[in-house]
């Protein structure tokens, strides 16, 4: 029989732990929130711990690794999926949180989440379904419609508020409601703006003597060095403070850089040139499963017999699409099959 002081289970020993030693701006599992629908605790995992895990087990983080980051069906087996891209991120905000003793499993859990209603073929997918859908698309929302409501089988994975906070507002209009939120937030753009730049100068888009140097001065002259000197920015800007950001001139470089990436890679570059192909793909998948919805799977033609719109189903249903999916269902709809006899 294992003994735990003065705690009944390892979760509150746990606890107990995160009050003696997190910072007094950390989100500490105890005083969350909570779950839309109440459960019993568990005797092991704090709750955001147990959200974590949620996370990874589910459908929706599976079909990541499928899924376009920026480099629209690359070939290569280096450049990013939107899954790899998802580690990065949560490898960065887990070191960002850990320095600054915040909750590091409620910050592995926003980041691990904070993708999962991305469209196939990146935002070029999810520009096409915000136009059509009266009702709007924007994939943060679409993240966490999954976990409420579409993951298994429509009870969705009942996460607790701070997780849910976190992936809503991850983008830069976003305000989240705990530090641990906003170092995410943080990370996806420290993440995708490095394995951006390092992946269009694999791909011979651009090398790294083409960025300029008034960046390059301040944020590093490669990706390793502008890696680092981010992250720790963020962790000695934000040590001990009430707050997470980072300095005035560094965040100003970032967003100068990023900007550049914008007009070099982003729209204006080799990269997305075949992005209107996907972008029509994704339009006559929309326009047809709009007129056919009978053929949606049963388990998003339930969604609409339980009062959901159609035009939203139709957004879920496209959305969860892989890229590969998406191109077998197109080919499957509108391109002819040469007939045998």
């Amino acid at each position: 029989m294992y003994e735990y002081g003065n705690y009944s289970c390892i979760r509150e020993l746990l606890e107990a732990k995160e009050r003696e030693f997190l910072s007094p701006y950390a989100a500490l599992s105890a005083a969350s929130r909570g779950r839309d629908r109440a459960e019993e605790q568990d005797d092991v995992r704090p709750i955001y711990e147990r959200d974590r895990d949620r996370i990874i087990h589910c459908k929706a983080f599976r079909r990541m690794k499928h899924k376009t980051q920026v480099f629209l069906a690359p070939e290569g087996d280096h450049y990013r999926t939107r899954l790899t891209h998802t580690l990065e991120v949560a490898q960065i905000a887990r070191t960002i949180a850990k320095a600054l003793q915040l909750n590091e499993d409620l910050t592995e859990a926003i980041a691990l989440g904070h993708d999962l209603g991305h469209t196939p073929f990146g935002h070029s997918g999810e520009a096409v379904l915000n136009r059509l859908c009266s009702q709007g698309f924007v994939h943060s929302e679409q993240s966490v419609r999954i976990v409420e409501v579409l993951e298994k089988d429509g009870k969705g994975l009942n996460l607790s508020w701070e997780v849910r906070d976190g992936m809503r507002n991850h983008q830069t209009s976003g305000h989240p409601g705990t530090l641990e939120g906003r170092v995410v937030q943080l990370s996806d753009k420290i993440a995708y703006l490095n394995h951006d730049v390092d992946d269009a100068i694999r791909a011979g888009l651009l090398t790294e003597a083409d960025i300029p140097a008034e960046y390059t001065e301040v944020l590093g002259h490669n990706v390793h060095d502008r890696l680092s000197s981010l992250i720790h920015n963020v962790i000695y800007t934000s040590i001990g403070q009430p707050e997470v950001g980072m300095t005035l001139e560094v965040e100003s470089a970032m967003r100068a850089l990023r900007q550049w990436m914008f007009s070099h890679v982003y729209v204006g570059g080799k990269a997305k040139e075949e992005e209107g192909k996907a972008q029509q793909m994704v339009e006559l998948l929309f326009h047809y499963y709009m007129d056919h919805p009978d053929q949606l799977t049963r388990e998003y033609q339930l969604l609409m017999e339980r009062g959901e719109t159609k035009e939203r189903v139709v957004c879920d249903y496209i959305s969860g699409m892989t890229d590969n999916y998406a191109i077998v269902k197109f080919e499957e709809l509108f391109v002819p099959i040469g007939w045998k006899f």
